[in-house]
């Protein structure tokens, strides 16, 4: 085969760097951006936070450069008040002599506070989220156990998992602890008796009868209802389950309105008393954009805190020389380049995000007017096409990005959803029906819920079409129990 030289003309897509940190900074969420920003000021000498503040300012702390006035009145304030030293500490104090009035207290220096600065020191310090274990453990090393009783304990607190239930048998933990050490289950059933009146009351308990057991007897003896609700977990709780009122009431010899009176006594213990110590932190959300209505139209603003203000420092960009070709002076001009393209990649996010706002806004006004019930059919092809942009670029828009309005900070992609025909052949969003649905069952009477088809049968007589199974769907994607066990008490 004979090796020959052929020109051919062709097109291809080429992602350039500049376009691909373009992409990759359109799809970070408003935290991300933040620690993106933070490394490009830490790596690119060029970059500078704009903080607003006056030219003449910024070039005199650029330059490190005061004016001589401010200068020469500080040195005049040092020689009319100078400044306490070691050598005129007097030798003997008076007694009622403050230590402040001597020596500047140095804890404000490091703590980085003024004196007028009185915030709770446990305001301003957070130590983290506390597991259910630690705070388990804080409680055991204040109880005044034995050495072997605090290893017992130790062993139990590790059995107990985040919703404050014993996952091992006792058995199984007495069996495992007797290989090493000679004890009774006796001295293991006490050590777990005083460990399920730890804080929160109930946790250790092998099963839900036990945890609620336990919180009805450490309630006091005159509590209303108290005795009968001990009698009805402790021997009626799988009838409770089924929700067989009838019986219960043949069987604990009680009215509807004590056996109400009852059940609510129980539905106030917690089940999983664990969940009352919380491990993880809360997460906190940045919305991206600000939604209000001003002159009765709904205006779209960025935050200011997710679109950080950057700009190139004017005094480094001014090194730059052009027919210089020296290592320092690339090195000057291919962080000056980079510095534009970021900033350019910021520029273009910040307007992407701004204009799919506007249009989903445009598209969902009644639901911001009215609610839920009123949202609108929505899919990405359709603000692709508004906008003129690709259904991917919107999907990476959409992705992390939270949008603050007066109903409450929703994501971008609750706003899209699927649609269902009606009977007029129009359409209706899917999150629409499920708050149709939530409706309807907070509507239903108690002692006689409305069943899935009951739901369906309702929603056709809006118009709305609607399967019996995708009922189901929706009201199990909501936590909505089913109809048998909605029932209740009247």
């Amino acid at each position: 085969m004979k090796q020959s030289i052929q020109l051919r003309l062709g097109q291809h897509l080429t992602m350039t760097p500049q376009l691909q940190q373009a992409i990759r900074l359109l799809q970070l969420s408003s935290l991300e951006l933040q620690l993106e920003v933070q490394q490009a000021l830490d790596s690119n000498l060029m970059l500078e936070t704009d903080e607003g503040e006056n030219p003449e300012q910024a070039a005199n702390t650029a330059t490190g450069s005061e004016p001589a006035e401010a200068a020469d009145e500080a040195a005049a304030r040092e020689d009319r008040d100078p400044a306490p030293s070691e050598d005129k500490i007097p030798d003997e104090l008076a007694v009622d002599t403050q230590w402040d009035e001597i020596y500047d207290s140095g804890m404000t220096s490091l703590s980085g506070s003024s004196e007028s600065d009185q915030r709770d020191f446990f305001e301003t310090h957070d130590s983290g989220p506390e597991s259910l274990h630690d705070h388990l453990t804080w409680q055991m090393e204040l109880t005044p156990f034995s050495d072997l009783d605090r290893m017992i304990a130790t062993s139990l607190i590790d059995a107990i998992d985040e919703n404050g239930y014993l996952v091992l048998p006792l058995d199984e933990l007495y069996q495992g602890l007797a290989r090493e050490h000679e004890i009774e289950l006796d001295e293991v059933k006490a050590v777990l008796h005083r460990i399920q009146h730890f804080d929160p009351v109930g946790v250790g308990a092998q099963n839900l009868q036990e945890c609620l057991c336990i919180q009805l007897q450490e309630l006091d003896a005159d509590t209303p209802w108290r005795r009968q609700a001990l009698d009805l977990v402790e021997n009626q709780l799988d009838t409770l389950a089924s929700r067989d009122y009838n019986q219960l009431m043949r069987r604990l010899k009680l009215s509807s309105d004590e056996l109400q009176n009852v059940i609510a006594l129980i539905q106030s213990l917690n089940p999983r008393p664990g969940s009352q110590i919380v491990s993880e932190a809360a997460p906190y959300v940045v919305p991206d954009v600000f939604v209000r209505k001003v002159n009765d139209k709904w205006r779209v603003d960025l935050n200011p805190e997710s679109a950080p203000r950057l700009r190139i420092n004017s005094q480094y960009a001014s090194l730059v020389k052009r027919a210089d070709n020296s290592d320092d002076n690339n090195y000057l001009r291919n962080h000056l380049q980079e510095a534009r393209w970021f900033l350019k990649s910021l520029q273009s996010r910040n307007e992407t995000l701004l204009k799919v706002a506007r249009c989903i806004v445009e598209h969902q006004q009644q639901f911001l007017d009215d609610g839920e019930e009123a949202m609108k059919p929505l899919v990405l092809r359709d603000v692709a096409e508004t906008v003129e942009m690709h259904e991917s670029t919107i999907s990476r828009v959409t992705t992390q990005k939270y949008m603050h309005t007066p109903r409450g900070i929703y994501e971008f992609k609750y706003f899209f959803s699927s649609h269902v025909g009606t009977a007029d052949g129009g359409e209706c969003s899917a999150t629409a029906i499920r708050a149709m649905i939530r409706k309807l069952i907070a509507d239903e009477a108690p002692a006689k819920p409305l069943s899935d088809n009951k739901i369906a049968d309702l929603l056709s007589e809006n118009g709305i079409n609607v399967a019996r199974r995708t009922i189901a769907k929706y009201r199990e994607a909501m936590a909505i129990p089913p109809s048998n066990e909605r029932k209740r008490l009247a």
